[in-house]
């Protein structure tokens, strides 16, 4: 019998209400969306219609929880949900009667995930704060940048999303295990600063171990070594260039044309900054895929640096025949794979719903809000919501292949490869993320843009 990998949909059937937020709280959604829970965002009515890109595999409810009624609606929305995605700083959920000490009350097994800057305790509690000043108090950020800049935050990445968003999913999914032994929610305390400084375990481990001896941004892994840097190439371009390893570096200096016996030993920390100039000359004197060429094929641990301009324009095919062949402009597939083995036919597979929105004029109100919110509500937190119900279904895409910066890929194959058939696809995901589109306000006010929505069952 032949057998086909299908991709499996591990939180099909999970129940989470996602509260409004900044980035890290959406990207949280975004992910167990990805992997087949029913993920509501409760939006303040005025900001129904306001999308931060995160929006994928959600449905929407506007809903004002600062308003009694809402808050009422919300609680009923809660007693059957599994989780509630919570994005405020310390106090906001209790002060609207929101807290997990009142609607666990009223639903034991639900799961109560509070994503903030600073966590729930402490001096920092209630202050607002981004990326930045979170990867500053982790420590992190002090290692990051060349040694004559200041330290820089790489884009809003690490603690937003990695330390954030990534690290408050994965409580998500470690609190469903545990309850299917327990049978109890949990409350997650996940804060970015801590997230950040966990992310960054390797960093502190390898303090003894001699990688982080000299001041910041001359060590091995922060720009330092001059087999671990960017490199300018004629045509305004860059490659970069990770050859840490006797074997690989052998292979590095091999495709630059250089004379190993000429050159200094890879490990000289003294003749780095002397060897970083050498290789500077010699990448500049070609073209990005002139050493593409070059290096094609090598174990040089030497790539391309690719933009994001040409997203959309082409597909990286590295996911060719699982979860779906459709391709949408400038989403990404999620990761990692989750696989069954079935036997072999037709594995597409098709994530849930759009993000629909209720007409409350419509005098099937009640009929629609239970199409909408995906089972039977109850009369009064649907009576209570009713004039919050918006119009026009919108279809958001679920399954998204990868579109990544492969327009400048496909040009540097054309330009460095005769006529022939295309290399095989690599399976290997671009990591391309938009930063964050900066609010001068705190992370964590008072909902005003929340993401909560919400459905109830019989």
């Amino acid at each position: 019998m032949m057998m086909a990998a299908r991709s499996a949909v591990p939180l099909r059937g999970v129940r989470v209400l996602e509260l409004s937020g900044l980035a890290p709280a959406p990207f949280c959604g975004l992910v167990l969306a990805d992997f087949g829970a029913e993920v509501v965002r409760v939006v303040r009515p005025a900001a129904a219609g306001a999308a931060a890109g995160l929006e994928r595999g959600k449905r929407t409810l506007p809903l004002d929880i600062k308003e009694p009624r809402g808050a009422a609606v919300l609680r009923g929305l809660c007693r059957q949900a599994d989780v509630l995605l919570d994005p405020f700083r310390h106090g906001v959920m209790e002060r609207l009667g929101l807290g997990p000490e009142v609607v666990q009350q009223e639903n034991p097994k639900l799961i109560y995930a509070r994503l903030s800057g600073f966590g729930q305790s402490g001096k920092l509690a209630r202050t607002a704060g981004h990326d930045i000043n979170f990867l500053a108090l982790s420590g992190v950020l002090s290692k990051m940048g060349r040694s004559d800049e200041n330290p820089y935050a790489p884009l809003n990445l690490v603690a937003d999303f990695g330390g954030g968003g990534l690290m408050c999913a994965l409580g998500i999914v470690m609190a469903l295990y545990e309850r299917t032994k327990s049978g109890k929610g949990q409350v997650i305390d996940a804060n970015m600063v801590e997230g950040t400084a966990y992310l960054s375990t390797f960093l502190w481990t390898t303090q003894s171990a001699g990688l982080w001896d000299q001041p910041r941004g001359k060590n091995l892994l922060d720009s330092g070594a001059p087999f671990y840097e960017t490199y300018k190439t004629s045509d305004g371009k860059f490659m970069a260039v990770g050859a840490i390893e006797p074997q690989f570096y052998r292979l590095l200096i091999k495709g630059l044309g250089l004379d190993p016996e000429k050159l200094p030993h890879q490990m000289s920390m003294a003749n780095w900054q002397e060897m970083k100039e050498i290789f500077a000359g010699v990448f500049s004197k070609k073209t990005q895929a002139e050493w593409c060429r070059i290096f094609e094929g090598t174990d040089a641990c030497v790539t391309p640096v690719l933009s994001t301009e040409g997203q959309g324009q082409h597909e990286l095919e590295v996911r060719q025949g699982q979860a779906g062949d459709e391709q949408v402009d400038r989403g990404l597939a999620p990761a990692p794979l989750v696989l069954h083995q079935v036997e072999d036919q037709e594995v597409a597979h098709q994530a849930q719903g759009a993000d629909h929105r209720v007409d409350h004029a419509d005098g099937d109100a009640h009929g629609r809000a239970r199409r909408t919110l995906g089972a039977r509500p109850r009369r009064g937190a649907l009576r209570a919501a009713r004039p919050l119900l918006l119009q026009a279904p919108q279809q958001i895409p679920q399954q998204r292949r990868v579109a990544a910066p492969v327009a400048q890929l496909q040009q540097v194959r054309e330009e460095t490869q005769e006529a022939g058939p295309p290399p095989a696809p690599r399976r290997r995901l671009p990591h391309a993320r938009r930063a964050l589109a900066g609010r001068g306000s705190g992370r964590g006010r008072a909902p005003a843009h929340g993401r909560p929505g919400g459905w109830s069952r019989s």
